[in-house]
């Protein structure tokens, strides 16, 4: 289990990063963007992907997608399809019928709820991204400004 020492000690590498504010807080705008974004089970290698070919710090791209989690989880999705619903005027969705659970049944039965999930999530990733990437470039400035770096760079790690 992780502890909460183990999290702070990760919290303060990424804060003070060898990096500028803008690329750290674009790291984490970038999480942000692949959490709410539609792909689910794609994540981790959007996140891999990013990291490799833009250069960008994978633990702030990791804590970025970590704000869906899952205890947020089920209201994201609720959200995400409530929002590209509302936004393509959709009604209320069909409930689901549970006596046809073939393949092609449950085809026929969640067709209706993707594009509007699609949507949604587009919708929520542009303005999770847009609404993070101020945040977490004020409090990344402010908290490298409050808690300066020590002026001697720690000692790399040592591998066991």
């Amino acid at each position: 289990m992780v502890s909460r020492a183990r999290i702070q000690t990760v919290l303060r590498e990424v804060l003070h990063l060898r990096e500028s504010t803008h690329r750290t807080a674009l790291a984490f705008a970038l999480g942000v963007f692949i959490t709410f974004s539609p792909p689910y089970g794609f994540h981790m290698a959007m996140v891999i992907f990013c990291s490799w070919a833009f250069g960008l710090n994978f633990l702030a791209l990791m804590a970025g997608v970590m704000v869906n989690n899952p205890w947020t989880l089920v209201p994201v999705l609720g959200l995400t399809f409530w929002i590209g619903a509302r936004v393509m005027g959709l009604p209320d969705p069909p409930p689901l019928e549970w006596h046809d659970l073939s393949l092609m049944g449950i085809y026929h039965q969640i067709t209706p709820y993707a594009v509007p999930f699609i949507l949604g999530g587009c919708i929520l990733s542009i303005g999770g991204a847009l609404v993070s990437y101020p945040a977490a470039y004020y409090f990344i400035s402010r908290y490298r400004r409050l808690h300066k770096p020590d002026r001697n760079p720690p000692l790399p790690r040592q591998i066991r």
